[in-house]
């Protein structure tokens, strides 16, 4: 059954990662992926936050489940980082493409960092 929990927060993960993608990239009149890098520096967050709140006891195995691996295992998208910085490449927006590269990782562990710490201050 723990699958079901996987699949519930998938259901809810994926569609969010495109339609947040969609209106981000909208925003934006720039070849910078800043949907991708907007919703994968939110599952980071996300994922911070729960493994803070399951280290102090406060979140259960399901709820990890749900939320870990169904919500943002389909929230966020290192395939589709990993393409796009590739594309950034190819067309010729090599600084983009390394901007993307550091600024993705820099900010998706600081946010995981930051959800830990907001989690230990409620939690903990």
């Amino acid at each position: 059954m723990n699958w079901l929990l996987v699949v519930a927060g998938a259901v809810v993960g994926a569609p969010l990662r495109y339609l947040t993608d969609r209106a981000v990239q909208a925003r934006h009149d720039s070849v910078f992926p800043w949907g991708t890098f907007v919703v994968n520096v939110t599952g980071c967050l996300i994922l911070g936050l729960l493994t803070g709140a399951a280290s102090a006891g406060a979140a259960s195995a399901h709820l990890q489940l749900l939320l870990g691996t169904g919500l943002c295992g389909a929230l966020t998208t290192y395939s589709t980082f990993s393409y796009e910085t590739l594309r950034l490449t190819e067309t010729g927006a090599g600084l983009y493409a390394a901007a993307n590269v550091v600024a993705s990782v820099a900010a998706g562990l600081g946010a995981a960092f930051a959800g830990v710490a907001i989690a230990g201050s409620v939690w903990g």
